[in-house]
């Protein structure tokens, strides 16, 4: 069973408030991002087995989300030994979910594998315990997320035939690092709210003004070449520009297809969504 892991980046981010349980309440709005992806392999095998190529992650196989995934699966259904096999090409350490995904879709696939018939619910259940953002990729469609990210509804937002920019510097932002600066505050009005009022004009041109990543302040300062990235993808004429959840990833809506170069150590994917 071979399925791909696309990544997301995130539309807004709000940071309301840290939690008695140490994670933060957020707001919002997760976007597939369907043509940069991992691809998930899952066939049978005489022993558990989990196998990467691909980009080369800095974490012990052990505690890889994809075997974890497994795990947790195999803790309530009968499931044979099985060789996963991960083909990294969404950059880590960026705020893109890369890892959330792979989880996922380890989910997804055991179930297809062995006609396990699991509801799309308790899939989302299972992804859920192994991340923030992990169950947002069993659905895999625009969704407005609150809670820590994991509880989620649809949305009425149209991105068709926008272009879409994702740039990564060579540099990572850890979890850690990101909610260690950070500075929750609830806004006076919600992301959902202030997405609606563009929604019912259509004019995108304000979201710059009004959505905002709240994890950028203190990142783009511990990290100036992001904030510097960011505005060259606004001089490039695009019509929204930020940081995908925590980075160090950063990305561009653009009306058009875009004509923008970067150095030769960011990594670069353009697509129309």
């Amino acid at each position: 069973m071979k399925l791909n892991a696309n990544c997301k980046i995130n539309l807004g981010l709000d940071i309301l408030r840290r939690r008695e349980d140490g994670f933060h309440d957020l707001e919002t709005v997760m976007i597939p991002v369907t043509e940069l992806y991992d691809v998930i392999t899952v066939e049978r095998a005489d022993e558990v087995e989990f196998v990467q190529t691909g980009i080369v992650v800095d974490c012990p196989p052990e505690k890889n989300l994809c075997l974890r995934a497994y795990n947790l699966v195999r803790s309530r259904y009968d499931l044979p030994p099985v060789r996963i096999t991960l083909d990294k090409r969404v950059p880590f350490g960026a705020g893109l979910g890369g890892g959330s995904s792979d989880a996922s879709m380890v989910i997804r696939a055991l179930n297809e594998e062995f006609k396990l018939e699991m509801s799309v619910r308790e899939m989302v259940e299972m992804a859920a315990a192994l991340g923030s953002d992990t169950a947002f990729f069993i659905e895999n469609r625009v969704q407005l997320c609150t809670g820590r990210g994991e509880i989620m509804q649809p949305i009425d937002l149209d991105l068709s035939g926008l272009w879409l920019v994702v740039i990564k510097p060579p540099f990572g932002v850890s979890t850690a690092e990101a909610y260690s600066g950070v500075r929750p505050a609830v806004p006076a009005r919600s992301l959902a709210e202030r997405l609606a009022d563009d929604r019912s004009t259509d004019d995108r041109t304000t979201w710059q003004k009004q959505i905002a990543n709240g994890f950028e302040p203190h990142i783009f300062t511990a990290h100036p070449r992001l904030a510097e990235l960011k505005q060259t993808l606004l001089d490039s004429g695009a019509l929204y520009a930020a940081m995908s959840g925590s980075g160090s990833a950063l990305f561009g809506l653009y009306e058009r297809k875009p004509s923008v170069e970067f150095a030769e150590d960011i990594f670069v994917h353009i697509q129309q969504l």
